[in-house]
């Protein structure tokens, strides 16, 4: 590993139908492609690491970046994702589900674990993971190896999680630099390029996906206005506090709130006007 072997992935337990709206609100140009049966991957086409961070100042570390994305999305989908990163010192992992603590562990270049092993048992619970035969693998990342590298420590997490039905295309995996992974994804068949082209076609994007999704039925009447309120009312001071703290991630979390609950109230507002004699 080294320092032009910078990069990211993120793993979304669901399918890139439901990940494309929320993935529009991060205001980022990802490629989305699918990754098995119940997995999305988005790759990063830029490197936000290597720019200025939130304040103008130094650039934030690319495992902050990729995990408030992750956070962002957890937050927004309700399922599962999974920030994997890697750069010329250390390599990792984020998991982000719904407002739990998010639960990570990290590498040294050379495979030296310095996370803690509750991590990895967190993990394994979070995403259902068989409590024996599964997290004995896993613990087995946790112990040193000085066969194993930190690429190959995420390589083995990745073998691992093959039995939820994870299929990352050849080409996409740790170790590989942003440039190679957007090159690989870009040829992927149904690819799809997300970009923020403003809020006006955020919109649109969202409604489109209400409308076809299986969550049709529960985006109108009261449950729905009473979860709207819930997101408006925590996507505010998540967003304040990001702000606070200069953190893009949670800024972006709070964001993905917002206009989610924005957008369903609207929604729901407009379909009642337009069912109105």
């Amino acid at each position: 590993m080294n320092a032009t072997s910078t990069g990211a992935l993120l793993l979304c337990r669901a399918d890139p139908e439901t990940v494309r709206p929320l993935a529009h609100l991060l205001r980022e140009q990802m490629l989305l492609t699918r990754a098995g049966e119940e997995w999305s991957v988005l790759v990063p086409e830029g490197k936000p690491w290597r720019g200025t961070g939130p304040s103008g100042g130094d650039p934030e570390p690319v495992d902050r970046v990729i995990g408030g994305w992750a956070g962002a999305l957890a937050v927004g989908s309700g399922r599962p994702v999974l920030a994997l990163w890697w750069d010329g010192d250390r390599a990792g992992y984020t998991l982000a589900a719904g407002f739990r603590r998010p639960v990570g562990y990290i590498w040294l270049a050379d495979g030296t674990p310095v996370g803690e092993d509750e991590a990895m048992r967190t993990f394994a619970a979070r995403l259902g993971l068989d409590p024996v035969l599964d997290l004995q693998a896993l613990e087995e990342l946790t112990r040193p190896d000085p066969e194993s590298d930190a690429d190959a420590r995420l390589r083995g997490l990745l073998a691992v999680l093959t039995r939820t039905g994870l299929t990352l295309p050849t080409g996409l995996g740790p170790g590989e630099s942003a440039d190679r992974l957007r090159s690989v994804a870009a040829v992927q068949r149904g690819v799809e390029r997300v970009e923020w082209s403003g809020w006006r076609d955020a919109v649109r994007v969202e409604l489109d996906a209400v409308e076809s999704g299986s969550l049709g039925p529960w985006v109108r009447g009261p449950r729905a206005r009473v979860i709207a309120a819930a997101q408006l009312a925590a996507g505010l001071p998540l967003l304040l506090w990001g702000a606070r703290r200069r953190s893009g991630g949670w800024a972006a979390a709070g964001a993905v709130l917002l206009a989610q609950g924005a957008l369903g109230l609207a929604y729901h507002r407009a379909r009642a006007g337009a069912e109105k004699p």
